[in-house]
């Protein structure tokens, strides 16, 4: 059971009654006919065949209140979207399938490319662009959910309660941004929010002192959960990072674009559990190193906007002031894991704070190598003023997949 507790600068709305889902879901019908839903799903191929995704589809095709699915198919090949077009073919909503890798979609890429206006390289914040560009092109909802396809302890209360702040008409939202306690199989988880961003922005409070942006992003419970939602109008001016800085990056503009009030962050789930990404010790270029370094640039990037001046010096203080305060918690979230019958491992925990405290200053030091890295694709307001038939041609190509073949 949560508190009542706000802390920081952004309104938490808590988990406080476990209240009924289908007292919820009731209401968001009624919301439904002023402010129609949406949920956009980011998906591998691979993840229609694991455990999480046939799970999470089969709790959200008893949704009632949803009147459209974006699912965002990456890494598939013809046959394989033949698949996942019988795969997802289970839910009754309306929904379409973005075939990253079919001919239309690559040809729609390749035009923008040219334009030096389309995502630089593969991954996660491609995909969810290119849904969000499909959501303005279809125009049927207002407010739209986003979360990940691997999710483990999936239930249909987690939309619920991740949509409801913003399709609540009288609610004033814009955005709202997720959070849950990252304990599974005995463990505490969650170990670069826990052991990474958390320490790095107390540290950054230390050495660049009273911050609106640091404060504001201290607020977050869990600022790197992948799951948030909006208004419909949001999805034009947000500029999505392309690398692992996604959800910094998404917070990030959330902050630059719109006032405290206007965000929100909410208790969705009781328990949450997903794959899981390696250390990646020897490689900093994959896993949570790879991760940790681009989160860190990320966060360098928007306080270097404001005027912070940067030097390797500074990442210097930055990492040792993190350190300690890192080992600090690591003894704070023993003491938790111990009161609560939990297991936390002391010196796998030790290892990730040294890693990341290396990653810190690679990442200060990509910083100051290249300081015009500009990892953020355009808005699609940007992307619409160079092509002004962009959201027309994304629709269409989308649409001409799915009536080729459907029933294939």
């Amino acid at each position: 059971m949560a508190d009542f507790y706000q802390n920081g600068i952004i309104t938490t709305l808590h988990n406080l009654e476990s209240r009924d889902i289908d007292d919820l879901e009731s209401e968001l019908r009624s919301f439904s006919d002023r402010r129609p839903m949406g949920l956009i799903l980011p998906s591998l191929f691979s993840e229609l065949e694991g455990k999480a995704l046939p799970d999470i589809i089969d709790h959200i095709a008893k949704v009632p209140y949803l009147s459209e699915i974006v699912i965002g198919l990456d890494r598939a090949n013809q046959d394989e979207f033949k698949h996942a077009l019988s795969f997802f073919d289970r839910l009754p909503q309306r929904h379409r399938i973005l075939w990253n890798d079919g001919p239309r979609l690559k040809a729609l890429d390749e035009e923008l490319q040219a334009l030096g206006l389309a995502p630089k390289e593969m991954g996660k914040g491609r995909n969810v662009w290119y849904c969000m560009g499909y959501v303005l092109a279809s125009n049927r909802v207002e407010s739209v959910a986003l979360h990940d396809c691997d999710i483990l302890t999936y239930e249909r209360s987690l939309l619920a309660r991740l949509i409801y702040p913003v399709a609540n008409p009288q609610f004033n939202y814009e955005f709202c941004k997720g959070f849950y306690a990252r304990v599974a199989d005995g463990k505490i988880n969650g170990r670069v929010s826990r052991l990474l961003v958390t320490p790095l922005l107390r540290a950054l409070k230390h050495a660049v002192g009273h911050n609106d942006y640091l404060e504001y992003m201290d607020s977050f419970r869990y600022p790197l959960a992948g799951e948030f939602s909006f208004r419909r109008d949001v999805l034009n001016d947000i500029r999505i990072p392309s690398d692992w800085g996604l959800e910094i990056g998404v917070l990030s503009e959330m902050h630059r674009n719109y006032s405290h009030n206007r965000l929100c962050q909410a208790d969705i789930a009781h328990n949450y559990d997903h794959k899981h990404q390696d250390l990646s010790l020897n490689n900093d270029q994959g896993g949570l190193s790879k991760m940790s370094i681009d989160i860190t640039k990320a966060l360098f990037r928007k306080l270097a906007t404001q005027g912070t001046v940067f030097n390797t010096e500074t990442f210097r203080t930055i990492k040792a002031t993190y350190f300690r305060i890192a080992l600090d918690f690591i003894e704070t979230y023993h003491n938790d894991a111990v009161m609560n019958g939990l297991k936390l491992d002391i010196d796998s925990e030790e290892r990730a704070v040294e890693l990341f405290a290396q990653n810190i200053m690679k990442a200060g030091s990509s910083f100051l190598d290249n300081p015009m890295e500009t990892p953020f694709i355009p808005s699609w307001n940007r992307v619409a003023s160079a092509k002004p038939d962009v959201l027309e041609c994304l629709k269409n190509a989308v649409e001409a997949d799915f009536e080729e073949f459907k029933g294939k």
